[in-house]
């Protein structure tokens, strides 16, 4: 039997520079997060109040 590769044993070269420029160009835009904030937003992954990200931080302050 031939083995077939999952989905994280694949690479798409051209999606992942992509990927990796629109991330820079989002930081270099100061559009980024400390640690800290991040950390506190996954804290509320299964809550039943979770919010997306975006409103997250709109409604904490």
């Amino acid at each position: 039997m031939e083995h077939e590769p999952g989905i994280f044993e694949t690479r798409d070269e051209e999606a992942d520079a992509e990927a990796d420029a629109r991330a820079m160009a989002d930081y270099r835009a100061g559009r980024s997060y400390p640690h800290s904030v991040v950390k506190q937003w996954l804290r509320t992954w299964g809550d039943p109040d979770f919010k997306p990200f975006d409103e997250w931080l709109k409604s904490s302050g």
